[in-house]
Order: C-alpha cells, then structure tokens, then sequence
C-alpha cells in the first residue's frame, strides 16, 4: 500500500483495486493495534465505509466528523498519514482520535460520543453563511445514537435551514452491545421485511426532524456504498439525509468478528508491573457487598466489562442498570434510586464523568444523596491522549459541598473504602487508575478524613503529602533515595482529599511540605494545601500535572515529563534543604 494517498488516486482505482486497497487497509491496522494499542474491531468494520467517502467525496475540501473517533484509522491511512502510522498513540506520534492540529483532514477533535451531528450542523451553517460549497458528513454509531445530544442537534435541523449528511453506522455495539429504545427501533428497520410501507412509516420519525431517511444498506459492500453515496451527493444540494449501514465490527478477521467487545480497544500494558486492575477489584467487592444488602445498585453509561461489573449484571441482574452512552441520565437516575431508599454506586470513567457535572451538583449533592460515584480511569489514563485523561475529576469535585473525595493508594485499600461506602449515607466519590501496579503492606481503618502515616521520623526535613497510587509510589520512591543522602522525610497517605485531614496537617511542624497527585494543580488537591496553609508562614511545593491538555504516551512516559517522579521529588527536597 503507497505511503500517501489522496482521493484523486482512489477516484483513478477500479473496484478490483479498491477491494485490494481494503484488505490492505485491514493489514495495516491489525498489525498496528495489535503492536500499539489502539481500537481494533470498530475500525475494522468501517474500512469499506471509509474507502467509498474518499472516493465519492473531495476531502478534505469536503468535511466529515467521525464521531468518538474509534473508527479513524483508515481515514487517518487515507489522508497521507501512511509513512507515520507505525507511531500511532505513540508518545510524540499520531492520535488515536481525529485531531485538527495533526491534518487538514480532520476538521473536529472528537473523542466523547454524541457530538458528530452538531458539530457538523454547526459547521455547514458556517459555509452557508460565507456562501461557500462543500459536504459536511457525521458518521454516527449505532452506540452513540442513544446519547441524548445527538436529538438535541436534531431538533435544530430547521431551526438551522441547513444541508447534511448524517451516516449511522449500526454493528449493534458500542463498546459493550447496545442497549435501550432506539437500538430496539434500529433493529427493526434492518429487518428483510416484507411490509415496506411499515417500515416506512417508522422511518418517518427521522423525516420529522428534517431528514430524509435512506436505509438499511450493506455498510460492507463497496460497490454498493460508492453507488449509494454518489447518488446521496447530489441529493445534499437540497435536503438533509440520514443513510443507515449495517456494518460487521471486526470485518475481515474472525475472532473480531466472534469478539467483538473483547477486541473493540487492544491495551498495550502502561506499567512494567502490573498486578490487578481496579475495575476487577471493584466488580468483585461489589457483588460481595450487594450479597449481603439487597439495597445496592449498580448503574453504567455503557461499558459493563471494562469497568468490571460484568458479574454483578449476570448475578444481580435486576439490580443492574446500564442505560448506553448517556452519563448525565445515568447521574439522575442514581439520584433518584436514592431518594427511595436504595444505595447506587454510578461506575465511570474519569473523563466521562465529565458529561455528569450539571447533575452531580443539582441532582446528587444539593440533595445530600448517598450515591457512591466510582470513577475509573482516573489520572493519566496514557494512550488514547487528551480526550481520554482523566486529570481534571479531584477539580472539579472538590468545590462541590456535601461531596467527599477519597483516593485510595491500592487495590487493597480501594476495597476498605467500598466496604466503608456501604454504610455511608451521603455523597461520595471514589477515584483511582486503570492498574494497581503496587500492594502496600501498611493497611488502616477507613476513617472518613483521616490520613496515614506511611513514613513518619523523628527529625523529618520535609513531608510528602500524596492521594492515589501513582503519588505515594512516586513520594515513597523520593524518600527512599533521599535516605540514601541521610535525609528524612514523611510520606503521608492522603487519601481522603475533601475532607482534608486538618488534624493531621496541624502536627506537621515541618516548614517544607510537598504534595503529590495524578491530576492538574488547578483545584486539585494541591491546591487545597496550599488554601489550607495559606496564612503560615510554610514554604509549599506541589508535583501536579500543568494547566494544560496531557497529550498521548504512557502513564511512566507522561510522569517522567511533567516530573511527577520519586526522582523529581527527590530533587526537590535536596536542593531545597541545601
């Protein structure tokens, strides 16, 4: 397969050529994720999908939106970017998702499901207003159709009097299988159906928003899709179209096919030592304490078996909610379990739980709710770069009142403060990493607010406050080398970050205090501190992540950067004392 490619070369391809060009697009990507990392059966499953819009279409004077961005690789190998494949999610190299600054090919960042549809409305209104001439197309997942924003863009169509290209690309999955109503509805228009006008009649719910509906089409065939899409090209003059393809996730190799939730993201390890994963831990303890209380319920925005609840839906499947990719409805509806007595643990990534913000303070904590919010992914989560970090959640929750915030500093400590969560009746959140790389032999009661002590002496010269896994580590590794200099320090165990532990904080009569934490300093725990001792007279250091978006790279790659190292603290404190 050439280097670079444009589509004036696809245009020039025969089908024969263009099938071959397919089948060496799936190579390419294979070899790579399986190499890298990265999201292997979505993209599999789109490479005809993506072919036929670079040789129908003339990109990239012609915009297309992919949304979440999970299916962009052939895109990506599409628009000269063949010769840096290799370095895909790659520290300094390509983006998993599509990103703006990387080619003119990519006119959206996208990386959160549901924006595609608004983004490209926003987008052709911009053209429509300059008089210029190009297609805007949202090439939309089955998954990310259940997000509620995307009927929000709808229901601007006419208000908008704009033309677009909506493509839905239904596998039947998202990351886990879709669930819900509109899955149940796009089930039914892909039946072979003999009564047409039925199913007409149920297409019309599109042509109320203003599209015309054009479905269901083999989203494989490429004859088929380049037919298709020509004729739908000419269409875009006058009206708004929603073209509806089924498509095989994992096409072309058969265990992505036969596993395609299993193959939908393909992790390269970020740790040299990994031992246990938090969602593991967190599915294991929850189905124990859900044993013993009939009163717990486990709610998810899709993703089930990535955040480990896959036992606790086949165990307690009653007591099991997964609503699809719609954060801020499963936010709600935790609230409202718990005002009728029950206790619902919402398992999230860090950097969808963002979705969530309006609702958490509304719907949860104005009301006092106890509802456990149990945050995965949080910190640097490494590859997938700066849609996908979870660096901002100990931000943007410590502000809000009735919500406290622990970080636990393993995986044994994360299961004490699940079982501390059962009994606690207010709001709570509960935020660690991907990996627990390290077991810590000290383990103490969970006591809401109060701290360990990991290392205390005597005659310390600084202490290191530090809340999560990757900061203790990283604190104790900095103690460690500092005794090799004869100098001593505390390594506290902050694992509660609100409330602070302010009888703790008191005895400290060191003048040096470090804090360490995988999040950014802007309203982060350090910067809690640093209010906290803000009329003492202490000299404050605080090893945090910048006010900045955290590109792509390992967890150790990323840490070593910004300096949020055993080493860098360590350095730290020995100039700082000399």
């Amino acid at each position: 397969m050439p280097e670079y490619f444009s589509g004036k070369q696809l245009k020039n391809m025969n089908m024969s050529q263009l099938d071959a060009l397919c089948e060496d697009l799936r190579q390419k990507i294979l070899s790579t994720v399986l190499k890298n990392g990265g999201h292997l059966a979505s993209n599999l499953g789109a490479v005809e999908l993506t072919v036929a819009l670079h040789y129908v279409f003339n990109l990239p004077d012609d915009k297309i939106i992919f949304d979440v961005g999970h299916q962009c690789y052939s895109h990506k190998l599409l628009s000269g970017r063949g010769d840096s494949f290799n370095t895909l999610r790659k520290k300094g190299g390509i983006s998993g998702f599509p990103k703006r600054e990387e080619s003119p090919y990519d006119c959206y960042n996208t990386g959160h499901a549901g924006t595609s549809v608004s983004a490209a409305l926003g987008i052709a209104k911009a053209r429509d207003i300059e008089n210029k001439d190009f297609n805007v197309i949202a090439v939309i997942g089955d998954g990310s159709f259940n997000n509620g924003l995307v009927y929000e863009a709808f229901n601007s169509l006419r208000l908008l009097k704009t033309n677009i290209l909506v493509v839905l690309n239904d596998n039947g999955m998202s990351i886990s299988p879709t669930v819900g109503s509109m899955h149940e509805y796009l089930e039914l228009l892909s039946e072979n159906s003999e009564h047409i006008s039925k199913k007409a009649k149920h297409a019309g719910i599109f042509e109320r928003f203003g599209f015309k509906y054009d479905g269901v089409y083999d989203g494989n065939n490429l004859p088929q899709l380049i037919n298709k899409l020509t004729e739908i090209k000419e269409r875009l003059k006058k009206e708004s179209v929603i073209l509806h393809i089924i498509t095989k996730k994992g096409k072309g190799y058969e265990f992505c096919e036969e596993n395609p939730e299993a193959t939908h993201g393909i992790s390269i390890s970020s740790s040299d030592y990994i031992s246990t994963e938090y969602s593991t831990v967190f599915g294991e303890t929850l189905c124990s304490l859900a044993e013993k209380d009939s009163k717990i319920v486990a709610v998810c925005a899709a993703m089930s078996s990535n955040l480990g609840l896959a036992d606790f839906f086949e165990k307690y499947p009653e007591r099991a909610v997964d609503v699809g990719i719609c954060e801020e409805h499963a936010t709600i509806l935790c609230a409202s379990i718990a005002t009728e007595g029950l206790k619902p643990y919402y398992a999230v990534y860090s950097t969808f739980l963002q979705r969530s913000y309006d609702e958490i303070v509304i719907d949860i904590c104005s009301q006092n709710l106890p509802v456990t919010l149990c945050i995965d992914r949080a910190g640097v989560s490494g590859a997938d770069g700066e849609t996908h970090q979870g660096v901002f959640d100990l931000s943007f929750l410590s502000m809000i009142p009735n919500l406290s915030i622990a970080v636990p500093k393993d995986v044994n400590e994360f299961r004490s403060m699940l079982e501390f969560s059962a009994t606690f009746d207010k709001p709570l959140a509960i935020r660690y990493p991907r990996e627990g790389t390290h077991s810590f032999k000290l383990q103490s009661e969970i006591i809401l607010g109060k701290w360990e002590m990991l290392s205390e002496n005597e005659n310390a010269s600084a202490s290191i406050l530090a809340c999560g896994e990757r900061a203790v580590t990283a604190a104790l590794e900095a103690s460690q080398l500092l005794e090799k200099e004869n100098i001593k320090v505390n390594v506290i165990n902050s694992r509660f970050v609100k409330p602070l532990d302010t009888k703790m904080l008191k005895t400290l009569t060191q003048n040096l205090i470090i804090t360490v934490e995988d999040n950014v300093l802007s309203g982060g725990f350090g910067s809690l501190i640093n209010t906290h001792f803000s009329s003492d007279n202490k000299k404050i250091k605080n090893f945090a992540f910048p006010d900045k978006f955290i590109p792509h790279g390992s967890v150790t790659e990323l840490m070593k950067e910004f300096g949020i190292t055993g080493e860098a603290i360590a350095g730290y404190i020995l100039n700082a004392i000399r």
